[in-house]
């Protein structure tokens, strides 16, 4: 019976039917690249495993190359910017993207495409299960939950860890991305993409390691922590913008109502209006209010021609699982 149901789920892996691609942006991780290509190699041996170096200043690209992978450079500095190199140059069915720092599990990639190929999703995020308590860094953990809970409030998701450098996506989702951040911020852009097309998508647990010795983290807690905290409040402003600026405009609204009324009541008792300068900025602020509104309205609209373009690019593309039903028809 187990040699039966074992038999079954190695029916269900896409080895050999989806072209599979192993992404991996890397910066000065000679310490640990080698061991993440050996790993991907051994979990996913028909997988094209790239390299992406970003302008590292130690052996990380004759490391990879040596290690068997197809090692390609972006000189432009930032996560985000190899991110948009990788997904413009790579074509694959199935991509997996994953940090080049050895803390992730290449062994659940296989579980995580099985998934997305069966379900027909379009992106799976290994939300990582820390192994050692080594594995994040002092405020890491904290700042995550923080940043992760100001997401979900924001945009109404149900993620639990939008920080995730470990994931699974669909062709379709990788070619009607259009990549704008630069740096650490691009996994909240990829959560954002994802609920505005509204895009199936999961989660799965997967193992989370520490940094192997003589690795350090690229990552800066408190810098990259409120870059990616204005970045979720930039993304809210451009992809609710009627949300966003009818909120600023309510607000707005209640401060001049709120130095308006006293000088009504003085005006309705005495007749006269002694706070000239208060009337002046109480007027200011409601036109704010009311331009914020009209703008928010007219956002809305450039907002909703920008999903559509996107929605179009998206639905150009073959879900995943496509060739293969095709090979078995």
């Amino acid at each position: 019976m187990s040699q039966a149901i074992a038999a079954r789920a190695e029916e269900r892996q896409p080895r050999s039917r989806e072209r599979l691609a192993v992404l991996v942006p890397c910066f000065n991780e000679e310490a640990t690249i080698a061991k993440v290509v050996a790993d991907f190699r051994a979990a996913l041996p028909e997988a094209a495993i790239y390299v992406y170096d970003n302008n590292s200043a130690d052996g990380t690209v004759d490391i990879a190359r040596a290690a068997g992978a197809l090692v390609r450079r972006e000189t432009h500095q930032g996560k985000g910017n190899v991110v948009r190199r990788m997904f413009a140059d790579v074509d694959a069915d199935v991509y997996v993207l994953v940090d080049g720092d050895a803390t992730y599990d290449a062994a659940s990639a296989r579980t995580m495409i099985a998934r997305l190929v069966e379900e027909r999703l379009d992106m799976v995020v290994g939300a990582r299960v820390d192994q050692h308590e080594a594995a994040y860094r002092l405020g890491h953990r904290t700042g995550n939950r923080l940043l992760t809970r100001f997401f979900a409030l924001a945009f109404h998701a149900t993620f639990s860890d939008i920080l995730s450098g470990y994931r699974v996506f669909s062709r379709r989702f990788v070619k009607s991305f259009p990549v704008l951040s630069r740096g650490f911020e691009i996994e909240t852009e990829f959560s954002v993409h994802a609920l505005e097309l509204e895009l199936a998508v999961a989660e799965m647990p997967t193992p989370y390691y520490a940094r192997p010795e003589g690795s350090t983290s690229k990552l800066s807690t408190w810098r990259d922590g409120w870059r990616i905290l204005l970045t979720i409040v930039g993304l809210y402003r451009s992809e609710r913008p009627l949300a966003f600026f009818s909120g600023l405009g309510v607000v707005l609204a209640i401060v001049s109502v709120g130095l308006a009324i006293p000088i009504f009541v003085t005006y309705f008792e005495q007749g006269i209006v002694p706070r000239i300068p208060t009337a002046i900025l109480s007027t200011g602020l409601m036109l704010l209010a009311s331009l914020s509104i009209v703008a928010g309205l007219v956002l809305d609209t450039v907002t909703r021609g920008r999903r559509e373009i996107k929605l179009i690019a998206y639905l150009e593309q073959a879900p995943p699982g496509e060739a293969r039903d095709r090979r078995e028809r």
